[in-house]
C-alpha cells in the first residue's frame, strides 16, 4: 500500500466555547449542538474521523465526549468517532470500556478511544484524585485498560481501584476490540509505553516544527520491533484553520486563538501571545493555517517528514464562531484533503 492510500484525515475539537454573532459567549448547550452539526458536515465533505476532547473547565463545553459522539453517530454513517483525548487518569477504566463499547454498538463499529493524561488538571480535584499520584494513576489504569480491551475475563490488581478476579465486562463489541490509541505530548517514556502495550500512537504537536518529532516516531517503531510487535499506525494531532487566502485565515484566527492562549498562559506563567509569534508558528511551527493550498502543502510535509498514517486537524481554536469553523471544515474536506492526497501521490 502506498503512502497516499494509507493516510487518513480527521478533525478534532475540544468543544471550545465560541462567540455568537454579537461577540458574546454562547451557552454551553448551543456549543455542544454546534459540535454535532460540525461532525455531520465533516462526514458530508469526506473527512475520515472526528475526535472530541474531554475537559472540565469553563472555556470548553464538552466534559462527556461519548454522549456527544453518540448523538453524532445517530446522524452519520461512515465517519470514525473518537476522543481527543479521554483523560484516563481521573476516570475508571471499566466505565470507559463500557461507555465506548456502547458507542461502538450504536455507531456500527465506528468508535475509537484515544487514551491520555490530558493537558489540564481540573479533573483531579473534581473526582477526588491527588496530583501527586499523577503518574501512578495513569500507569495502573492504562494497564487495566489494556486487559479490558481483550474483552475476556479480567484478573487485575493495583492500588488505585478495586481488584478484578476473572471479571467479565459488558457489552462486548461485535468486532472483538475497540480501536484504541495512546496520545502523547512528546516524552520518550510515553512513546515507549504506547509501544509496550502494542497500541497505536497519537502525537499531539501543539508547538514547534512538526518534523522535530521524527525521533519519537522512530523510537516508537524501534520499540515495537524490539518487542516483536507488528507495525502500528502513528497519527498527528495539530491545530489549524483554513480560509480562502492565507491573509484571511491568519487575520480571522488570530483574535480568537489569542483569547485561549493568553488564558492558559496566565495560568501557567507564559508571556502573552504576540502576533509576531503567531505568524511564526504558522510559517515554521505547529499551526497548519492558511489557504487550502498552503494548509495542504504543510500537512503533506508533516505526513512525509513523520511517515504517519493519520493527520487530525484541531479545527476549533478559542472563540472562533460556528459558521467560520464550518467554512474551514468545508474547505478542509473538499479542497485540502484531495490536494494532500495529490501531493503524497506525486
Amino acid at each position: 500500500m502506498n503512502e497516499e492510500q494509507s493516510v487518513e484525515f480527521g478533525l478534532d475539537t475540544f468543544g471550545d466555547v465560541t462567540a455568537g454573532p454579537d461577540g458574546k459567549r454562547l451557552p454551553y448547550a448551543q456549543v455542544i449542538r454546534d459540535v454535532v452539526e460540525q461532525a455531520v458536515l465533516a462526514e458530508r465533505v469526506g473527512v475520515d474521523a472526528f475526535g472530541v476532547g474531554e475537559h472540565h473547565r469553563d472555556d470548553f463545553a464538552v466534559s462527556a465526549p461519548e454522549i456527544v459522539l453518540a448523538a453524532i453517530a445517530a446522524r452519520t454513517s461512515t465517519i470514525k468517532l473518537g476522543t481527543a483525548v479521554t483523560v484516563l487518569s481521573s476516570d475508571d477504566p471499566v466505565r470507559v470500556f463500557e461507555r465506548f463499547a456502547t458507542l461502538d454498538a450504536v455507531s456500527n463499529g465506528r468508535a475509537e478511544i484515544t487514551l491520555g493524561r490530558g493537558s489540564f488538571t481540573e479533573s483531579f480535584p473534581l473526582f477526588g484524585f491527588e496530583l501527586r499520584d499523577y503518574e501512578k494513576l495513569f500507569s495502573e489504569k492504562l494497564d487495566l485498560m489494556a486487559h479490558l480491551l481483550d474483552e475476556g475475563p479480567v484478573t487485575w490488581s493495583g492500588t488505585v481501584r478495586a481488584a478484578l478476579d476473572k471479571q467479565e465486562v459488558y457489552p462486548k463489541t461485535e468486532s472483538g476490540r475497540i480501536s484504541t490509541w495512546i496520545g502523547v505530548g512528546g516524552s520518550p517514556e510515553s512513546v515507549v509505553r504506547a509501544a509496550s502495550y502494542k497500541l497505536p500512537l497519537v502525537l499531539a504537536i501543539i508547538g514547534g516544527e512538526p518534523a522535530r518529532f521524527a525521533p519519537y516516531v522512530e523510537l516508537y517503531h524501534r520499540a515495537l520491533s524490539e518487542l516483536g510487535a507488528p507495525t502500528l499506525p502513528v497519527a498527528v494531532h495539530a491545530p489549524g484553520f483554513v480560509a480562502e487566502t492565507d491573509q484571511e485565515a491568519a487575520d480571522t484566527l488570530w483574535p480568537h486563538l489569542r483569547v485561549i492562549m493568553d488564558r492558559i498562559g496566565r495560568e501557567r506563567g507564559w508571556p502573552p501571545m504576540t502576533r509576531r509569534r503567531f505568524d511564526s508558528d504558522i510559517a515554521e511551527g505547529a499551526l497548519h493555517v492558511g489557504s487550502p493550498e498552503t494548509v495542504a502543502q504543510k500537512i503533506a510535509r508533516t505526513v512525509t517528514a513523520l511517515g504517519i498514517q493519520r493527520f487530525d486537524l484541531k479545527y476549533s481554536n478559542g472563540t472562533l464562531p460556528h459558521d467560520v469553523m464550518c467554512r474551514s471544515i468545508e474547505l478542509y474536506g473538499t479542497r485540502v484533503i484531495p490536494r494532500v492526497r495529490e501531493l503524497l501521490a506525486d
